[in-house]
């Protein structure tokens, strides 16, 4: 059953999301060569609980950090240890929190130091793929427009977007209906309303689709070792559009997003 917030939810909703997005442009500042990662979550845990909130990744079915970082071939949820970042890594940040009983979840993935031309292109589609979904979700449409345009914008560019994981509505829980694949047909149900909240968060590899799950019980990894990316917001759908609950997390590129799906 899909939840549909009242505006008073969304505004919690938004409280939330702006505090995630105060702890992303620092976290991504540390990203730096010879930084271990078990580093970068305890920066995030701080600045998460100064801010009043309870970082919602600890614990949660398990998983040990209050963040997720994933490094080149891993795609997501990696967990932060004493790895060190070297120069040329791509290196992604999954975070949420959970603020007044909302959650809010977003994520990025920067490059450390001086990385290869093909991975800032990975990077620049990911991020474009993200905005291009956003600005789909307008009352009226279907989740699969949303789902589709992120798919073509990726494949266009000669990457590929997993499977095995998804996007997801969010609210009082952090895995809410419907789920948000980045791959469907155009026009797939369920149509969207006002008042769903949703986590749109493209993953895109450099080759295969497909992925594994490394012995930890966590982290997924590209089955064929190559890079792999991803970016993510929080997003409410509203009588006028799409607006970005986590806007401010990072800067959408000058050719990404139009209109309003750059959050309002």
């Amino acid at each position: 059953m899909i939840n549909l917030k009242t505006a008073h939810e969304i505004d919690l909703m938004a409280r939330a999301g702006a505090l995630l997005a105060s702890v992303l442009p620092p976290l991504k500042d540390a990203c730096q060569p010879g930084v271990k990662t078990v580093e970068l979550d305890r920066i995030a845990d701080k600045l998460i609980r100064d801010g009043g909130a309870t970082p919602g990744f600890l614990g949660y079915h398990g998983f040990p950090k209050s963040i997720c970082v994933s490094i080149n071939d891993e795609a997501v949820h990696g967990i932060p240890g004493n790895r060190k970042i070297a120069d040329g890594d791509l290196v992604s940040l999954d975070l949420g929190l959970v603020l007044e009983g909302f959650w809010a979840d977003v994520g990025i993935t920067v490059g450390a130091g001086k990385i290869t031309p093909e991975a800032a292109r990975l990077l620049k589609v990911t991020e474009e793929a993200l905005y291009v979904g956003i600005d789909k979700a307008r009352p009226g449409g279907f989740l699969g427009d949303i789902s589709s345009a992120i798919q073509k914008h990726v494949e266009s560019n000669g990457f590929s977007v997993i499977r095995q994981f998804v996007g997801h509505g969010i609210g009082r829980q952090m895995h809410e209906d419907p789920q948000v694949p980045n791959f469907a047909i155009p026009g797939t149900p369920p149509r969207l309303k006002p008042g769903m909240t949703l986590a749109i968060e493209p993953m895109v590899n450099a080759g295969t689709h497909e992925v594994y799950m490394k012995p930890d019980g966590w982290t997924i990894c590209t089955a064929d070792g190559a890079l792999s990316a991803y970016f993510e917001h929080t997003v409410a759908i509203t009588e006028k559009g799409p607006v970005v609950l986590t806007k401010g997390a990072f800067d959408p590129l000058p050719t990404s997003g139009k209109g309003s799906g750059r959050g309002a």
